[in-house]
């Protein structure tokens, strides 16, 4: 196991039945946190009038992408630049093609064109930015390139400036939300009341955040221990899905909650603020903590992480800007949208297993 929240020894050589019992907690635990998440975030947006897609771009996606930072900040304290760089890249492919395109499957997400047209670039900015830093850094220096401490701060003091924009577009953005058109059931979801004391829901938040963290980490170290110690899975299959899909857990269950209970606009913010959060707040605070090499001689790393991580980041970013341009258009995604990103995941993480075999 890589890196976990929960204490390592809590897991190792335990009874398959009780590993098997730890993961359905957890997994209990992770739908729980997020509806707590959802609900609280809903019941800020709510209650200062700010639009929900706002709320999923910034307070949602910085709780979110709290499992990211750590496990690479960790990675990057102890050396694996290959888990720092590839943990924070990898999750901009999960959150871009896996949950953003499993979301468009299950419903038509809204298109908020004033949200898509700021925080929607800066998206795409940050990563182009981050493939530029790496190639630029590898062609100068070759295998001894490293994303440094000043990168590493440049990124962070991006980061602040990116919150207090968002902030700023919050204040001047219309509060009217799109229509959704026909909603996903006929059941009548609890609709967060305006009036509720903000430190409530600020608490329900938070510790539906905290749910979601450990019930997840939970859950994916139970896993990773039956396929590893009692299904004799190989450590390279574990690493290249279960752990690297772990990280991204928050995103995928607190944006299918999100959907069921009729706040689809809150899915749409967190992969467009996970994706910025993942470059400048996840990647940044690993290489300020420590600089990362983004090669590293004798290993498949530079192969892995330039030419296979990156290029596929960007192709995704791509294809979601082009997908921006038609829904800002209509005023929504359309379901099709998902199939090509999703396939795009699954095919990028077939070919993560092959090349690092």
């Amino acid at each position: 196991m890589l890196l976990a929240f929960l204490p390592e020894s809590w897991f190792l050589g335990q009874e398959q039945w009780l590993l098997l019992l730890l993961a359905l907690i957890g997994m209990a635990g992770v739908i729980k946190g997020a509806d707590w998440l959802v609900e609280g975030a809903a019941g800020i947006a709510a209650r200062f009038g700010m639009p929900k897609i706002v709320i999923g771009a910034t307070i949602v996606s910085l709780g979110t992408t709290s499992p990211e930072a750590a496990v690479s900040v960790l990675a990057a304290w102890q050396g694996d630049a290959g888990l720092a760089l590839g943990n924070g890249v990898g999750s901009i492919i999960a959150d871009t093609g896996l949950i953003f395109g499993i979301g468009c499957l299950m419903t038509r997400l809204p298109a908020d064109r004033f949200v898509l047209k700021r925080q929607g670039w800066v998206q795409f900015g940050s990563a182009v930015m981050l493939a530029a830093i790496c190639f630029g850094l590898y062609a100068m220096h070759g295998d001894q390139a490293q994303l440094g401490r000043p990168i590493g701060a440049l990124l962070i003091a991006l980061l602040v400036i990116y919150m207090v924009m968002s902030v700023k577009w919050s204040r001047q953005h219309n509060a009217r939300e799109p229509d959704l058109g026909k909603p996903l059931s006929d059941d009548i979801e609890h609709i967060p009341d305006a009036s509720e004391p903000v430190t409530r829901l600020i608490l329900m938040g938070l510790l539906g955040l905290a749910i979601v963290i450990v019930s997840g980490d939970m859950l994916v170290s139970s896993v990773s221990e039956v396929a590893e110690e009692h299904w004799h899975v190989p450590k390279a299959v574990i690493a290249a899905t279960l752990v690297a899909f772990g990280t991204s857990l928050p995103e995928l269950v607190v944006g299918i909650t999100a959907i069921r209970k009729k706040h689809p606009e809150l899915l749409v913010g967190n992969v467009i603020g996970a994706d910025i959060l993942n470059v400048l707040f996840v990647i940044g605070a690993a290489s300020l903590a420590k600089p990362l090499p983004i090669t590293e001689p004798g290993t498949a790393q530079p192969l892995i992480f330039l030419w296979l991580h990156i290029p596929v980041m960007l192709l995704m970013l791509t294809l979601f800007r082009i997908y921006i341009f038609r829904a800002t258009r209509i005023g929504h995604f359309s379901r099709w949208m998902g199939a090509p990103l999703v396939a795009i995941y699954l095919i990028y993480t077939v070919l993560g297993y092959a090349v690092s075999l």
